[in-house]
């Protein structure tokens, strides 16, 4: 009883296609089960003469069925659509092998030929299987990217975490930023005006300080004038300098001038565009005779200075509307360096984040970390404010973020863009507590104001002119509300 169970048994585990009308079945399905594969399946003789194509191939390898079946592999070889055949590899040395190649939309597919062989050992058939493997090789690559791009930021985290508060180096990957440094380090030794280029942020000073640190005057003062920022009725003095009672308000002593102090060393005019006419005279005739006569006085002192100077603003085009002197645009442009904005060397990017992470972390105590998520939006984005947003940005996120690990949604631009999207924006709910006194409501509204021209790059003229009111009351406000232009 039990073998007969067990016979019976054996014919219920038979596999149907194993019998003889089953193997019929069978051979009469194998178009349609071959069709039926989604990937591409090609079979040639063991001269490499196709002898079946199915419509996956046609579609993997982009190759027209038409133009395949029936003929040699070795005729179809071509660099266009098929630089090599992997058939002859396998019948040269009768195993199977696998290839990467790239079709004609420039997509990867791997193709593994694999021999059949008949009773005598011989190549019957070879058997060709292509997959699409575009979205692999992509991770694949995107991985490698990642870890490269891992190792570089924990190369040059490294670097930079090293680095004392006080150091102030220029971040230059880009080639456009390493040609520049390499022309202000020729023309630092030689004690010529220099006139420095670029839109506001892109770190005009930084590039001044450099030439000034490579310089013979390096152990000199270094002063940075911002002309933007102080009034046009107070420039002369506040360069120049003034003898006791040379003036209304001014200080008994007298005051030494910027110029003076910086006697020996540098001294960078920023925002030189923003001084007006009368001054530019004053100015040209210092830089011919480096003689500064006080404000009241009758005698002049010879200095020894060396003096840069940069602007944002269209120098040439300043010319030809009467708002700058062309001799004193002469006598600056010596040498010009212009800086190109940060979206224009995006290669900087990640190496500047990286360096101003560090310095942040180190400041505030933290050890907040860039994501490689992170690192990509900073990339695609056009970064209007330069190298001032960007630093801006880092110190934002590492004060704020809640994450060790910085994702997308600490960018300030993204929840920016939520907040604009559903709430009321910090001006309404300060409109909305009833808590304030119109006067504190008016010292927040101007505080918001204020602060925003300044993000925005514009100058103490600019912000007078935009919000209707005297250069000096926009410099007095800024000096009540401590707001500075960096």
């Amino acid at each position: 009883m039990v073998s007969m169970g067990t016979k019976d048994n054996a014919k219920k585990k038979e596999n149907p296609l194993l019998s003889a009308a089953g193997k019929e079945k069978l051979a009469e399905s194998l178009i349609e089960i071959l069709e039926g594969s989604f990937d591409g399946i090609l079979v040639t003789d063991k001269e490499g003469k196709v002898l079946f194509v199915n419509d996956s191939y046609e579609r993997v390898a982009e190759i027209k069925r038409s133009d395949i079946e029936g003929k040699y592999m070795k005729d179809l070889i071509n660099p266009v659509w098929m630089p090599n055949s992997v058939a002859y590899i396998v019948a040269e040395q009768k195993t199977t092998v696998s290839k990467r190649q790239v079709v004609k939309s420039g997509r990867h597919i791997m193709v593994t030929g694999r021999p059949i062989f008949d009773e005598d050992g011989e190549i019957k058939i070879i058997v060709i299987n292509a997959r699409d493997i575009t979205e692999i090789y992509e991770l694949t690559e995107e991985l490698q990217r990642s870890r490269n791009s891992e190792k570089l930021y924990m190369e040059r985290m490294t670097d930079f975490s090293s680095m004392s508060d006080t150091e102030r180096p220029i971040i230059a990957v880009s080639k456009s930023m390493r040609d520049i440094l390499t022309l202000a380090k020729k023309v630092a030794d030689f004690q010529i005006t220099v006139l420095i280029l670029g839109e506001s942020g892109v770190g005009k000073e930084e590039i001044a300080r450099f030439i000034h640190n490579n310089g013979a005057r390096r152990d000199k003062p270094f002063i940075t004038i911002n002309c933007g920022a102080i009034p046009d009725n107070l420039l002369e003095s506040e360069l120049f300098g003034y003898e006791k009672g040379a003036f209304t308000g001014a200080m008994q002593t007298g005051k030494t001038g910027l110029l003076e102090a910086a006697d020996g060393g540098t001294v960078f005019l920023d925002e030189i565009g923003e001084t007006p006419l009368d001054f530019q005279v004053k100015l040209l005739r210092f830089l011919e005779t480096k003689e500064v006569r006080k404000l009241g006085s009758v005698h002049s002192r010879h200095i020894d200075v060396r003096v840069l100077a940069a602007t944002n603003r269209n120098l040439e085009q300043m010319i030809e509307d009467g708002q700058f002197r062309e001799d004193l645009y002469f006598r600056l442009n010596v040498v010009q360096l212009e800086v190109p904005p940060l979206r224009e060397r995006k290669e900087d990017i990640l190496p500047l984040a990286m360096y101003f992470l560090s310095k942040f972390n180190r400041m505030y105590g933290q050890e907040k970390v860039l994501t490689y998520e992170v690192e990509q939006e900073m990339e695609n984005e056009e970064w209007k404010g330069n190298v001032r947003e960007l630093k801006n940005i880092m110190e934002n996120m590492v004060i704020v973020s809640n994450n060790e690990y910085l994702q997308v949604e600490d960018l300030p631009w993204v929840t920016g863009q939520r907040r604009r999207a559903g709430e009321p924006s910090l001006a309404v709910k300060m409109v909305a507590n009833l808590d304030l006194t119109l006067e504190a409501a008016t010292e927040e509204l101007e505080k918001i104001m204020l602060h925003r021209y300044i993000k925005e790059g514009k100058t103490t003229r600019d912000i007078a002119e935009a919000l209707g009111v005297n250069q000096s009351t926009v410099v007095r406000k800024m000096q009540k509300y401590n707001l500075k232009r960096e």
